[in-house]
């Protein structure tokens, strides 16, 4: 059987693997110069900066991959824990360090309200239901029908999971700092915590039971450690040639067409890009192509993101690796981005720094950052990203990061640059220059999220984070064991 995995994303790349240590002789066939996605990674003045993303969690889900064919992770990827997980900051001076230390967490919540322990401890109860059956369960499940998704219905009945993870974690703790703590998780993988399902809650208890992890040398060594495992298992890895057709003959798909003109016949192909451009464009000249795209174009999908890449001189032990830098609204602001599509004057801001935990990742005596904001996706503002406002908007953000925790950042510059939804839709056909896929709601969950295997071709399947259970990591590579499932059940 031969197969062809269209994006070497973290989906793409843990499908791949897992067809190969099958004995599924697969191809990779990538539109970038590099793997990995939106795992991209840039090299300047000695800096190293990676795309994202740079919370990695559950190593056993990426232990897997080696462990299928007899190997160790340890030899490919090195990873660091991350301690504390996050540094939360807020506008009036209050900071909290969030881990998995559970009695360092909890003075931490006595700090801002004792009552709240107690309701911290009954939050973690239904997160850990909520991880038990949404995780464990249904993580790498296939919901390729209404029966699944029924078969899924008490237990996510029974922990009411049309909720939302904001309403969820107001029910438990009363300060509001509190609540936000509890509740950001879910922009992590693209969710507004005030609308996305509490079946997102166990994001909270992935962290908390495996750590939060770095893979020295960054996110791309992740990557390279991935694809080193690919090829050692003799997968072929195509860069710089994005496919431009999914061939197909009836239902069936035969192979792919790049814009090199290389063409490979397959017996099964997988999609591992953006969903709207698989449908719209490689599926162009089947009937399926327009119809899913006409279906896929009335859902929601996530907001954008504006990310600021910058090196400075100097080390700054005190700001933490992971950093949250919430502003003074959080629904207000939430509003914004996701229903109204106002590009917002304030900020909340995640404050990304590498060389705290890895000081390789610039040169001696320097120090690398990135400063990432939520903002709305293309179909809601057509803000003028590539011109004045993309750089007043940068230059507003890195006016923030030095007056919240950075004095003299731009003063001590060294090298920066910006990265809009703009070029998630240019560099990765992201539809709408969404960073995370569809929208984590329960309406676009499980079965109502895109099928592994597609409902009318019958040798197409697609993974990553479109697909259940969604973005993240963890999402998408339990997205690959998916598949791999479906692909492997008919050599």
């Amino acid at each position: 059987m031969k197969a062809i995995v269209v994006g070497a994303g973290f989906g793409g790349l843990a499908l791949a693997i897992r067809l190969q240590s099958a004995g599924v002789a697969t191809t990779i066939v990538e539109a970038r110069d590099r793997p990995g996605g939106r795992a991209y990674h840039w090299r300047r003045e000695g800096f190293t900066f990676d795309a994202g993303p740079t919370v990695i969690t559950d190593p056993p889900c990426l232990g897997d991959l080696w462990a299928l064919s007899g190997q160790d992770m340890a030899a490919d990827v090195e990873l660091v824990p991350v301690a504390p997980f996050y540094r939360l900051d807020w506008p009036d001076g209050s900071r909290f360090d969030y881990s998995n230390d559970e009695p360092a967490l909890r003075a931490e919540i006595a700090r801002f309200n004792p009552a709240d322990v107690a309701g911290y401890e009954r939050f973690l109860d239904y997160a850990k239901g909520v991880y038990r059956e949404g995780y464990v369960k249904l993580g790498s499940a296939a919901f390729l029908d209404m029966a699944s998704m029924l078969r899924a219905a008490p237990a996510l009945m029974r922990h009411r999971a049309w909720r939302s993870v904001y309403s969820v974690v107001s029910s438990h703790v009363k300060d509001g700092r509190l609540r936000q703590a509890l509740s950001f998780h879910s922009l992590l993988v693209g969710g507004n915590p005030m609308t996305t399902s509490a079946i997102y809650a166990p994001i909270h208890m992935i962290e908390k039971q495996g750590g939060l992890w770095w893979a020295r040398g960054g996110t791309n060594a992740l990557v390279a450690g991935l694809v080193r495992l690919f090829e050692r298992l003799g997968g072929t890895l195509r860069l710089g040639d994005p496919v431009t057709a999914i061939e197909t003959r009836g239902d069936r798909a035969t192979g792919v067409t790049t814009r090199s003109g290389w063409r490979a016949d397959a017996d099964a192909v997988a999609c591992n890009g953006d969903l709207m451009h698989s449908y719209r464009d490689l599926l162009a000249g089947h009937r399926r192509g327009p119809k899913a795209s006409r279906r896929l174009a009335r859902k929601r999908w996530s907001p954008s993101l504006f990310v600021v890449h910058f090196g400075v001189k100097g080390a700054y032990p005190d700001i933490a690796h992971h950093n949250i830098l919430f502003g003074p609204r959080y629904r207000g602001l939430l509003d914004d981005i996701y229903r109204k599509g106002v590009v917002p004057g304030d900020f909340s801001l995640y404050l990304h720094h590498p060389s705290a935990t890895d000081a390789g990742m610039a040169p001696a005596g320097h120090a690398c950052f990135y400063a990432l904001a939520p903002v709305a996706h293309l179909g809601k503002t057509q803000a003028d990203w590539d011109g004045a406002f993309g750089q007043r908007f940068a230059d507003a953000i890195l006016a923030e990061v030095e007056r919240r925790v950075l004095p003299g950042l731009r003063a001590n510059l060294v090298t920066r640059f910006h990265y809009t939804p703009r070029d998630f839709g240019r560099d990765l056909s992201a539809h709408l220059g969404s960073a995370f896929s569809l929208e984590p709601l329960l309406r676009q969950s499980a079965w109502f999220r895109a099928h592994n295997r597609d409902d009318a071709i019958s040798n197409l399947y697609f993974v990553g984070a479109g697909t259940h259970p969604g973005a993240g990591i963890p999402g998408v590579v339990g997205s690959a064991k998916a598949t791999a499932a479906l692909m492997l059940e008919r050599i």
